[in-house]
């Protein structure tokens, strides 16, 4: 045994024995992490209850320097985190075909533990933000082995070809290794809870791949499976893959140009299939020795930019019917944030079939609102800003204000996922009001800034308000958010509505722990319930009816 290889076994000895002491880790679980539905919501279930994600990414880089990662925890646990996404890549799991060093997977599992923080592995495998820079470096050499995808002009790219046999077996026998060496030394844990699988896939610069062996395929057939589902689900298509086969007349055979049209509308639908076809199969072996929640992630498109110009093909919600059909192992799929209009995207990825898990947005100040929004409208499951370890004084940031909120409430949230008496709002100068109804009453959320006391609502831009709004009995509510200022009316008949009670406090273990009584100044003389531009709080709300 060479000493490299002997100093990684040893290493990988002490950590599996730090991983497994029982000072690290005291309490075993039966069953795995999984998924469960709750009404319209799914709930991910950890250590046999719900589990709501509070997460920040790393930056791309940071995962790959265990002294580095040091800094970071301090960070995570400053802002109220409970869960890590961190990346594992490829070329440092396994440097050397068949030789694979768990060595920084082993370091990250002990040091979340100790800080009691969850894990999110990202599987940078064969894709990452389209490109293949995480590959090992005998496969970037090998490209005759390993091809690579081909632009128009036969230009090879930095880009692995998902048409290669190849490629995909490497990728399985890698992701295989390291779903069996989670599996041994934290399936009793918990540690890790779900997996990324590869990382914002898609196609540049062309619509399609060139590789030869892509356009045999792109002049075969249109798998049956396709064919089946586009047929069955014809009215509920994606509006840009309905009108591309609505284009040929809705044919039901051939090959993708006979059957969708030669356009780059169907350069990307084309290429989208066999990226999901690859990655699912990179899902079901590793689901097969260790199957925890497992997703894929997507860099959004922008406005008139066509594919190539962005990923193309990657899980986009105008080709996601194409991702549902190729990968049914893939358990949801969802968007990485870097655009403004929140609700546009999340209301597109939330569907009856695709909960709604946030694993990348823009660590900017509007975080802390959206979360809000994003927990209480969407029901989602989790939310995760990136680089999150940049912010230079993390234990004066507002996001870790609203985890603080929302760790508070997770037992509430967990209890009315998927119910109609849980919602939420998201507020600023361009939509300073929305309407919310609850049983006999309507709730209207505006910004705070609508009510002109501050000097800052002359600016362009307002901050924006997000709120959580749980309706806990027929006339009793508990608010969580900031920067809004709510309103009531009845939604059944004419009598008006008055507030009994506000009260600001905090709920741990199941139980309300009331501060002040807000029903002077705070309400306006009990005019209306407010949390102002900047504060993050809880409120408990009683309303009445009275003529």
């Amino acid at each position: 045994m060479t000493s490299l290889k002997l100093h990684t076994a040893i290493y990988s000895l002490i950590m599996l024995s730090l991983i497994e002491s029982p000072l690290i880790a005291q309490k075993k679980f039966n069953s795995s992490p999984t998924l469960h539905k709750e009404g319209t919501a799914t709930q991910l279930i950890v250590e046999d209850k719900p589990f709501l994600v509070l997460g920040g990414e790393t930056g791309n880089s940071s995962g790959s320097d265990i002294r580095y990662m040091k800094s970071v925890w301090k960070a995570v646990k400053a802002l109220n985190l409970n869960t890590v996404l961190v990346p594992i890549y490829w070329e440092l799991l396994e440097p050397e075909k068949g030789r694979f060093d768990f060595s920084l997977v082993d370091s990250l599992i002990k040091d979340a533990r100790q800080h009691n923080l969850k894990l999110a592995f990202l599987w940078f495998g064969s894709w990452k933000n389209s490109m293949s820079c995480y590959v090992p470096a005998w496969i970037k050499k090998d490209y005759k082995t390993y091809p690579r995808a081909y632009d128009k002009n036969g230009i090879a790219q930095e880009i692995l070809s998902p048409f290669s046999p190849n490629n995909l077996q490497a990728d399985i026998a890698a992701f295989s290794a390291l779903m069996k060496h989670i599996k041994e030394t934290d399936e009793n844990y918990h540690t890790v809870i779900m997996i990324q699988v590869e990382n914002e896939i898609g196609m540049l610069p062309d619509a399609r791949d060139y590789h030869p062996q892509a356009t045999r395929e792109l002049n075969g057939e249109v798998p049956k499976e396709l064919i089946q589902h586009i047929q069955k689900n014809k009215k509920t298509l994606a509006s840009a893959l309905l009108k591309a086969w609505e284009s040929t007349g809705f044919k039901t055979s051939g090959n993708w140009e006979a059957v969708f049209g030669k356009s780059l509308a169907t350069d990307e639908i084309f290429i989208a299939w066999y990226f999901a076809k690859y990655t699912n199969r990179v899902t079901e072996e590793g689901k097969k020795i260790y199957p925890i929640p497992m997703f894929v992630n997507a860099a959004l498109n922008r406005p008139n930019v066509k594919p190539g110009d962005y990923p193309s093909g990657g899980p986009l919600p105008h080709i996601i019917d194409i991702w549902k059909v190729a990968a049914p192992a893939i358990d949801f799929l969802s968007p990485d944030f870097y655009n403004p209009d929140f609700k546009h995207w999340n209301d597109l990825y939330k569907r009856n079939d695709n909960p709604l898990f946030i694993p990348e947005i823009r660590f900017d100040s509007s975080v802390y609102a959206k979360v809000f929004y994003a927990v209480g409208h969407y029901h989602a499951m989790g939310f995760s800003p990136f680089s999150i370890e940049s912010a230079a004084t993390p234990e004066h940031q507002p996001l870790g204000q609203s985890y603080n909120v929302l760790t508070q409430l997770s037992s509430l949230i967990a209890a009315h996922q998927g119910k109609s008496t849980m919602n939420g709002s998201l507020v600023d100068k361009t939509i300073p009001a929305d309407t919310l109804t609850f049983g006999e009453y309507t709730f209207t959320i505006k910004h705070d800034y609508t009510l002109g006391w501050s000097p800052d609502a002359k600016k362009d831009a307002w901050p924006h308000g997000g709120v959580t709004i749980i309706q806990v009995a027929a006339d009793e509510f508990m608010i969580a958010g900031t920067g809004v200022v709510i309103t009531f009316s009845s939604a059944t008949d004419k009598s008006r509505v008055g507030i009994l009670t506000i009260e600001e406090g905090t709920y741990n273990d199941s139980k309300w722990t009331p501060g002040r009584v807000l029903n002077g100044d705070q309400s306006h003389q009990g005019r209306h319930l407010r949390f102002p531009a900047g504060h993050i709080g809880i409120q408990r709300l009683v309303l009445y009816k009275y003529k």
